[in-house]
């Protein structure tokens, strides 16, 4: 079995990390109101748009076929339960997160919490997954599972592609840039170049609107 590309799986847990690092300064911050700052960043609808169709496309298009291809293999099959209850905590945190955000009163501390419990939850999800699931699809996943995976999430990205991939490669590599621009069509390679990059420089996306 040949090795699956996972250049896509990495570059977006490489964007998850670098916006949980944002999210943990503007917690922190002293000069203004975090609830404030992060209820009206585009940096977080961003975040959350992002984590939701790719959690959603692991959940609905890659651990359903693993888990037929893993069938007789109860070792293999509890750490993709695992995964899968690790997103539902994470939906958790964020919805108590946006709920705090709403009601009026909401103490610092507590979104501060909050926003701990994020960090905390999703570092270790995404380690778990690189660690462990991510060898184990390498494994016994075939290639017509990975590009269907790749597939469905790619259409999930599809309406929102001019501001989502721009915010996927900030800090990518050039190979991992060249890597996931190679399938696009040429008129949206040059799009990503001339228009959504730069508006996506362009962005305060943790600023507040």
């Amino acid at each position: 079995m040949s090795k699956l590309d996972m250049t896509a799986m990495y570059v977006m847990h490489h964007a998850l990390r670098r916006e949980l690092e944002h999210l943990a300064k503007i917690t922190a911050r002293l000069d203004d109101d975090p609830r404030r700052l992060l209820s009206t960043a585009v940096g977080w609808e961003l975040f959350k748009t992002s984590l939701h169709l790719h959690h959603t496309a692991e959940d609905d298009a890659l651990w359903p076929a693993l888990r037929q291809t893993l069938a007789g293999r109860p070792d293999d099959l509890t750490l993709l339960e695992a995964m899968e209850a690790e997103h539902d905590a994470v939906d958790e945190v964020m919805e108590s997160i946006d709920a705090a955000l709403a009601a009026p009163g909401t103490e610092l501390d507590c979104l501060g919490d909050l926003v701990d419990s994020l960090v905390t939850g999703l570092s270790g999800h995404l380690k778990h997954e690189e660690d462990q699931a991510l060898p184990l699809i390498q494994r016994v996943a075939t290639e017509q599972q990975w590009a269907h995976f790749g597939q469905v999430h790619g259409q999930r990205i599809g309406p929102e592609v001019s501001r989502l991939l721009p915010w996927l490669l900030e800090g990518a590599t050039e190979e991992e840039v060249e890597t996931m621009l190679a399938p696009l069509p040429a008129r949206a390679r040059v799009a990503y170049a001339a228009q959504w990059q730069p508006a996506y420089a362009a962005l305060k996306r943790w600023d507040p609107a």
